[in-house]
């Protein structure tokens, strides 16, 4: 019986530096079949040349603007038939038998969505890395963490998490995901442009019932921030914005009506404590997030009727009963290992 088919798409935004250093490995993937394929997200550097040049046979989707992680992959996965997609950042470095043991896991259990492997960071390749880590949780405030990570700390890799578990979202910088169902749900929410999207996704599956993955047997290296950095602004805006979105579009009536104001509140502490700290334009773009959601709302609630519309029995598992902040910051809880539910 021949392996399904899987395809690798790279969505890359002047990232032909990357693509120097990180697109051979891929190409040398060891899968009896695979397809890869590289998405340009209107690039303005020489990528687009560097591919027809340095690899005329590979496959190269021109796209004609610029419409974010979420947007960009939508709309390139609409040309790609495939049994699974593997979304793949452009600043991620991948080894040997990367794809097996993750096509391996989903192909034993057709509930398993999405999958992620263990991603270490490409600069201190003993430690986990912050986009992924060992799988993404979230806590009952809807804060979304990684096992091995919270927050900015990011633990050492010393084989504390190599076991297959079931988590609640897998990391956008290594995701497989069946691409059946990937069309089926509406792929990612384009409004979100980038952050968070993969997260909502998962989210969104999750409350249809199916599962999501991490598989220790695979390993990738990423760097991070290939496209924004670490401290943007621009990042901290679509994820304190995206954020409010996700968790509108996704819990509760009863859980969102008490946890929405909450919330609310808990981003206000934080541009405050930005502002005290000197970072204005941090603190700026936490309220920018909060007004651009607030005079969209209209929008989010559609979004919300058509998300809620599609829950049946939710999948649980992966969601930490406490609240992440108070145990960090008051108990002084630093390791995933330190939580309990």
């Amino acid at each position: 019986m021949s392996s399904p088919k899987v395809a690798v798409v790279i969505l890359n935004w002047n990232g032909q530096e990357f693509l120097q250093k990180f697109l051979p490995p891929v190409i040398a993937s060891e899968y009896d079949n695979l397809e890869i394929y590289i998405a340009d997200n209107a690039s303005t550097d020489n990528s687009v040349e560097y591919i027809e040049k340095e690899y005329p046979d590979i496959n190269l989707i021109k796209l004609a603007s610029n419409e974010g992680f979420a947007g960009g992959y939508n709309r390139a996965l609409e040309e790609i038939c495939s049994d699974y997609y593997v979304l793949l950042n452009q600043d991620v470095e991948v080894i040997d038998n990367w794809i097996s043991p993750i096509i391996d896991l989903m192909e034993m259990d057709e509930q398993i969505a999405a999958c992620q492997p263990k991603i270490r960071s490409f600069q201190e390749k003993n430690k986990f890395e912050y986009a992924g880590a060992a799988g993404g949780f979230r806590d009952s405030d809807g804060y979304t963490f990684c096992r091995s990570r919270l927050f900015d700390l990011s633990e050492e890799d010393k084989g504390q998490y190599d076991e297959e578990q079931e988590i609640f979202w897998a990391s956008g910088a290594c995701m497989f995901i069946r691409a059946k169902l990937f069309h089926g749900f509406g792929g990612f929410d384009k409004d979100f442009f980038a952050h968070m999207e993969e997260i909502d996704l998962c989210w969104r599956m999750k409350n249809a019932g199916y599962k999501v993955y991490y598989c220790f047997k695979s390993v990738v290296y990423h760097v991070g921030g290939g496209s924004l950095p670490q401290g943007s602004p621009r990042k901290t805006f679509l994820n304190y914005r995206n954020s409010l979105i996700m968790l509108f579009k996704n819990l509760s009536f009863l859980k969102l009506i008490w946890l929405l104001p909450f919330r609310f509140f808990l981003d206000s502490i934080a541009a405050l404590k930005s502002l005290v700290n000197g970072n204005w334009k941090d603190s700026l773009a936490i309220i920018k997030a909060q007004w651009n959601f607030t005079l969209r709302i209209g929008k989010w609630i559609g979004k919300r009727i058509n998300t809620r519309g599609m829950v049946k029995k939710p999948n649980r598992k992966g969601i930490y009963k406490g609240m992440l902040i108070a145990d960090y910051f008051f108990f002084n809880k630093k390791k995933y290992s330190d939580l309990k539910n």
